[in-house]
């Protein structure tokens, strides 16, 4: 966990990911967070069974390359959104970033300022070299976060732009 300016960055465990998916509200109880809606998209469902919660209890594997971590607003101490790296860095050291806001807070900030945390968290990973993220060529807030956290153009397949920063 750590935090920036109006966020926590928070990754959770495998039994908080449990309730995660539960979308109960026991997850915001357990963090002692106001509850908020976050429905989960069906992708999202889909690798929370097939690849995060798995890889979460493989104690092989550093399950921070792997969990939800969820941004919490210090101001509204609701849950805005999540991020993940989609498994620990490869022999270059790259590694991939995917994240999502909750449509009540989209427009707010809160990933461009989550995005900027979780590079200064990944300047202290010696494993991390450079960080790459794809989104669709159609989502214009989306490129526009990332290239305001310095992350470049390096390419486009079908309809994904595919952006990399460096970390070092």
């Amino acid at each position: 966990m750590f935090e920036t300016t109006n966020l926590i960055l928070y990754p959770l465990t495998h039994s908080q990911l449990l309730k995660y998916i539960r979308a109960d509200g026991s997850l915001e109880t357990e963090l002692g967070l106001i509850g908020s809606s976050h429905p989960i998209p069906p992708e999202l469902k889909e690798a929370l069974e097939q690849a995060i919660l798995p890889n979460v209890a493989d104690p092989q594997k550093n399950y921070l390359y792997s969990t939800l971590w969820t941004l919490i607003s210090k101001r509204d101490n609701r849950m805005v959104g999540d991020l993940c790296f989609h498994g620990e860095p490869d022999p270059d050291g790259e590694v991939e970033l995917g994240y999502g806001t909750y449509d009540e807070f989209q427009n707010k900030g809160f990933m461009t300022e989550a995005i900027g945390g979780i590079l200064a968290w990944a300047q202290h990973q010696p494993e991390i070299k450079s960080i790459i993220a794809n989104t669709d060529t159609t989502n214009i807030p989306s490129l526009r976060l990332l290239e305001k956290n310095g992350f470049t153009q390096v390419g486009v397949v079908d309809s994904l732009v595919k952006l990399r920063r460096t970390i070092r």
